[in-house]
């Protein structure tokens, strides 16, 4: 009799595939910006996260510092202090175009803390999705294909043109 030969080679019972947790990846991004992508081992993202905290940090300090300039002046304006540390814009604007900058101002400030608050939530939300999908198998079996289609008529007269998709897994 011939001998069958497998394929297949038997693991040890002490080779387990750890579990990749989704709550942890949500805490870690949550402790620190980042650490949940790097717990997911999706270190490409990491710039990305990075960059868009470094832009909103200068929208930040930016809206910042121009509020803080311009509501002094318009308190400079207001007391008649014409020789102050903002005399350039005191004596330039008037009190109406001093107060609205100031406003304007922070306006972009608060609007930037809020999208600096909705990135890093996004963070999290994505860290927690990636440790989701970790396991998840693509493979090339796994396709969409797009193709133009005839449909079938509503009526007996006109036949319609349409788009097919097919998922295939």
């Amino acid at each position: 009799m011939a001998q069958k030969v497998s394929d297949t080679i038997p693991l040890a019972d002490s080779v387990l595939m750890k579990k990749h947790s989704p709550k942890r990846a949500s805490l870690y991004a949550a402790i620190a910006p980042g650490l949940g992508q790097i717990y997911n081992r999706k270190y490409w993202k990491l710039p990305i996260l990075y960059a868009g905290f470094g832009i909103m940090t200068y929208f930040i300090i930016s809206n910042t510092d121009s509020y803080l300039t311009y509501k002094s002046a318009y308190i400079e304006r207001i007391n008649g202090n014409f020789n102050g540390n903002y005399s350039e814009l005191v004596n330039k604007y008037n009190e109406t175009e001093l107060l609205n900058a100031s406003e304007y101002y922070r306006r972009n400030l608060e609007i930037s803390i809020l999208v600096t608050a909705l990135w890093y939530v996004l963070s999290i939300i994505d860290a927690t999705v990636d440790a989701h999908l970790y396991t998840y198998n693509i493979n090339e079996n796994l396709s969409l294909r797009i193709a133009p289609d005839l449909l079938p008529p509503a009526n007996a007269f006109k036949v319609n043109p349409g788009v097919k998709l097919s998922l295939r897994f």
